[in-house]
């Protein structure tokens, strides 16, 4: 219990303006209300070091254990991914496209690529859904850009963060940073592998390095035959908790997905019993949707309003932002 109560104390910097749970449901080491001293003390420490550079957002404990958590806890290294992240993120124009992003296009794309989020896993974690077999770029793009594909991933990646995990942390009754990612690859042959993943490679790219820590498993349904050959290979290189998360199935998948997603959040197609109305691709559907649960994303608020910090002896005050006009962060 005094590790608990050391860590709620640990959550008092002005960022942390939440209005969810923050405590990690499970008792892993570095991950919210399960943090030692001495993490804490990186996390104070990353984010002074980023103060003394400029940085004024996104510097709220729970960001900063994510970046740590990605470089195992070593300052400098999370310090340089959290500064490439903001420069990828100024010149990618991010929080502006969250804000302005249409993608009208999206069920004509959706037929040769499904990408979507669907409902909660049983944890109380967004689904995330691709259909990697039903790739055809060609034909994509003849509708849409790859420009505008990845502007699309990474506005899903900005609502991923806010409404989506607040919204299932609400509901679940605890902190939830993570989403359940089911892969299919029917219809994906070994040797078209290298083809089908250059638009793929790119987009886990940006998931890697900009938004880290937010995959709580992978399925990978339909594997084709060798993948897991292939795969047993690629192991070596990755990760050991990584490799945890990963769990590579042929097409006798349902059994195993069931025990991890309610069939009534899976869709019939996999195995589960959820059809929903004009489509579980196209529908959005989960507590995010729930105003119970759902509140607007802070990215979605007026200016002003998004940027209150807290002051720690008087309580919110909001930035100037005409005094931070000239303060580029200095990499």
């Amino acid at each position: 219990m005094a590790a608990v109560a050391e860590n709620k104390s640990a959550m008092t910097s002005k960022y942390d303006d939440y209005d969810f749970p923050t405590t990690a449901p499970e008792p892993q080491p570095g991950h919210p209300g399960h943090t030692t001293p001495e993490q804490d003390a990186k996390v104070e420490q990353l984010r002074s070091e980023l103060e003394q550079l400029g940085y004024t957002d996104r510097l709220d404990t729970l960001t900063m254990l994510r970046f740590l958590r990605a470089r195992k806890f070593d300052v400098a290294a999370a310090k340089t991914m959290f500064i490439d992240c903001e420069k990828w993120r100024k010149e990618f124009g991010t929080d502006d496209l969250v804000r302005t992003f249409e993608y009208k296009e999206k069920p004509q794309v959706f037929q040769y690529y499904p990408q979507y989020y669907h409902k909660t896993d049983k944890d109380g974690r967004p689904v995330y859904i691709e259909k990697l077999g039903k790739i055809d770029l060609n034909a994509m793009y003849k509708i849409t850009t790859a420009e505008r594909m990845l502007q699309n991933l990474v506005c899903e990646y900005e609502k991923l963060s806010d409404p989506r995990l607040p919204a299932c942390s609400r509901k679940a009754g605890k902190l939830l940073e993570t989403c359940c990612t089911i892969m299919d690859l029917k219809g994906v042959g070994i040797t078209s592998v290298p083809s089908v993943y250059g638009y793929v490679r790119q987009a886990t790219a940006i998931s890697q390095n900009y938004y880290p820590e937010r995959l709580g498993k992978l399925y990978l349904i339909n594997a084709p035959w060798g993948f897991s050959s292939v795969f047993n290979v690629v192991k070596g290189f990755l990760d050991p908790v990584t490799v945890q998360k990963i769990h590579v199935l042929g097409s006798g998948y349902r059994k195993e997905l069931l025990e991890q997603v309610p069939a009534e959040n899976l869709p019939v197609e996999f195995g589960g019993t959820c059809e929903c109305a004009g489509g579980c691709e196209l529908s959005d559907m989960g507590p995010w949707q729930d105003p119970e649960w759902a509140k607007t994303p802070k990215w979605a608020l007026p200016k002003e309003e998004q940027n209150v910090v807290k002051n720690e002896d008087s309580g919110p005050v909001v930035k100037d932002p005409a005094a931070q006009e000239g303060s580029e962060p200095v990499a």
